[in-house]
Formats: structure tokens, C-alpha cells, sequence
């Protein structure tokens, strides 16, 4: 007959291990995005925006 509490220990003891991985990955992404610079962000101009300015010209 199979040991299932032994089953359940191996397999109660992976998940557990797993779950530790994932949030060890997640809090070392969320530091290095804490720690990273700012975007430089570049904006494009709005159609209407861009068409003013064609008349502008």
C-alpha cells in the first residue's frame, strides 16, 4: 500500500519550495525596478496637434 503521508510530505514540501522561488524572483524584479532610472519618455504630438501646426506653416 502506498505511503500517502509520505507522498503528501514530497509533494507539500515541492510546492512549498516553488513558492519560495516565485516570490524570491518577484521581490528581486520589484528591487531592480525600484532601483532602475526613469524612462525616458517621448511623447508624439496628437493629430490635431500635428495637423495646427502644418498650418501653421
Amino acid at each position: 500500500m502506498p505511503d500517502y503521508a509520505e507522498m503528501y510530505r514530497v509533494l507539500f514540501d515541492a510546492q512549498t519550495r516553488a513558492i519560495e522561488i516565485l516570490q524570491k524572483a518577484q521581490q528581486e524584479t520589484e528591487e531592480m525596478y525600484i532601483n532602475s532610472k526613469e524612462p525616458n519618455i517621448a511623447l508624439f504630438p496628437s493629430k490635431k496637434q500635428w495637423d495646427s501646426k502644418k498650418d501653421e506653416r
